[in-house]
């Protein structure tokens, strides 16, 4: 996903293919679990929702199936097209596609979309009857002391926290909810805590992840901002071993719209 506001109007995420590439394939590396949920087969057309660089839809190509990858990031779309992989620049809130693909495949970008009802109502629409969904993102209490941590710095700056805060993070029951409003027939749905392991200082990972909280400091500060939350979290997320361990929890269904759809 591509830059965006927060609800002030400040600049809150860049998503730079390369930064990404360095400091999160932990992200497709860890998700392949998903692609045995998908179940991709010869001739299928998927579409891969929040497709970022491409690594993950690389893996549904190999099995034979025909995918279009979207994102809302130009440089992430540029990204997944050098891999050969046909890839659109769109906006989760506002898909528009026919009804022509056989399973929607999207991990690590629904928690990025704060308004949920509009990306489910997205993919109902570009599902065929019958046509799947497989899903991965952030669930209840994911990044819950990193988030904090870093909402308790902009407070004592004298920052309102909320208004930076952009994930959406829901519960099992919540998320199901949702998709079942719209009509999708849920099959599974799991919240897995999963602590990730870092590929570097997790200093890389706010810049990765978290711009909308540096953002919301003036430059002059940042820097002692970041040292501030680098140093409260390191007596629980540092591990002996030497590597960051982030605090994940991660949210995984599958669904299905039905044969005779409501539409």
């Amino acid at each position: 996903m591509a830059a965006r506001s927060n609800r002030d109007g400040m600049t809150a995420q860049r998503w730079i293919a390369e930064r990404y590439a360095a400091q999160a394939r932990f992200v497709a590396d860890l998700a392949q679990p998903l692609i045995g949920l998908l179940k991709p087969l010869p001739g299928q057309l998927i579409l891969d929702l929040g497709c970022g660089d491409g690594a993950l839809t690389e893996s549904v190509i190999a099995a034979g199936a025909r995918v279009v990858g979207t994102d809302l990031s130009f440089d992430q779309v540029a990204a997944t097209r050098a891999r050969g992989v046909p890839a659109v620049v769109a906006d989760g809130c506002a898909l528009c596609f026919a009804p022509v693909f056989d399973a929607v495949l999207t991990n690590a970008a629904l928690h990025w979309i704060l308004r949920p009802d509009a990306a489910v109502d997205g993919m109902w629409r570009a599902l065929k009857p019958g046509g799947r969904v497989v899903g991965e993102m952030g669930g209840a209490g994911n990044v819950a002391v990193i988030a904090g941590v870093l909402m308790a710095a902009l407070e004592r700056r004298g920052i309102e926290s909320q208004s930076v805060y952009p994930w959406y993070f829901p519960t099992p029951g919540a998320y199901r909810a949702r998709l079942e409003a719209r009509g999708f027939a849920v099959d599974y749905i799991e919240l897995i805590p999963r602590p990730t392991d870092l590929p570097g200082d997790i200093a890389g990972w706010f810049e990765t992840f978290g711009e909308s909280f540096l953002f919301a400091v003036p430059v002059a500060e940042r820097a002692d901002f970041i040292a501030e939350t680098v140093a409260a979290l390191r007596p629980i997320l540092f591990e002996p071993h030497g590597r960051w361990i982030a605090d994940y929890v991660r949210l995984r269904f599958t669904a299905h719209k039905p044969e005779t759809d409501r539409d």
